[in-house]
């Protein structure tokens, strides 16, 4: 059976470092990616079942990041989770309308993002 394989976008080695521990110790392959032009590089050469992203980094944002996901034909299926600081019902509304599939706030939960993760992948 393939493993998940999970595309994590955040500009915080921290936060990237603590996905990959989570998601790593949880089975899940992971993919990095610091920001969301990296992002799009890194998406360009693989298929993740599903995309965890930040939404303030520097040179593409989550939102723009998001968007340009969407208008992908290959890859517009893929749920993406938001997990950023934020916690603004404009902001999170904005992301809906760019296509997130759901929202987590940091600092994240392991056990709450790994049950977002599955909920999405069920």
């Amino acid at each position: 059976m393939k493993k998940t394989t999970v595309l994590t976008v955040d500009d915080s080695r921290t936060i990237r470092n603590m996905l990959l521990m989570t998601l790593s110790g949880a089975g899940y392959d992971t993919l990095q990616a610091e920001d969301g032009v990296h992002g799009l590089e890194v998406l360009g050469g693989s298929a993740p079942d599903v995309i965890i992203t930040d939404i303030n980094m520097p040179r593409m944002d989550g939102f723009g990041f998001i968007e340009n996901v969407r208008s992908s034909e290959q890859h517009r299926g893929i749920p993406i989770l938001v997990l950023t600081t934020e916690s603004d019902a404009e902001k999170k509304d904005r992301a809906r309308q760019a296509g997130a599939t759901g929202w987590i706030v940091k600092p994240f939960d392991p056990d709450k993002l790994l049950n977002a993760i599955q909920r999405v992948t069920a």
